[in-house]
């Protein structure tokens, strides 16, 4: 009994981390200018701004991160089945994976 209580415990804090993480993440800002194209992005993988020959299009941005977001999506459940999910993450912890 004690060990589940330790364990979801120790999953709050791993999410509070990576809610941290997150959150430093989306204030970090990356930008490139090459050829007439400028792109502004977020650590967080959102693209801010998409100029071309001093022209911008936020339909065209909007798009893009909904592709990227897209493709989080499937990275993280490939992950997930590779993992087995949350209780093949706890597994070989120690006494966390019960």
């Amino acid at each position: 009994m004690f060990d589940k209580v330790k364990q979801l415990a120790n999953l709050k804090k791993m999410r509070d981390q990576a809610m941290a993480i997150q959150k430093q993440l989306a204030q970090e800002e990356i930008e490139l200018s090459e050829d007439n194209i400028r792109i502004l992005i977020s650590g967080d993988q959102k693209i801010k701004l998409l100029e071309i020959d001093g022209l911008t299009n936020e339909r065209v941005v909007e798009m893009i991160n909904k592709a990227i977001k897209k493709s989080q999506e499937v990275a993280a459940r490939k992950l997930a089945e590779m993992s087995g999910g949350l209780s093949g993450i706890l597994k070989g912890q120690g006494p966390l994976g019960g």
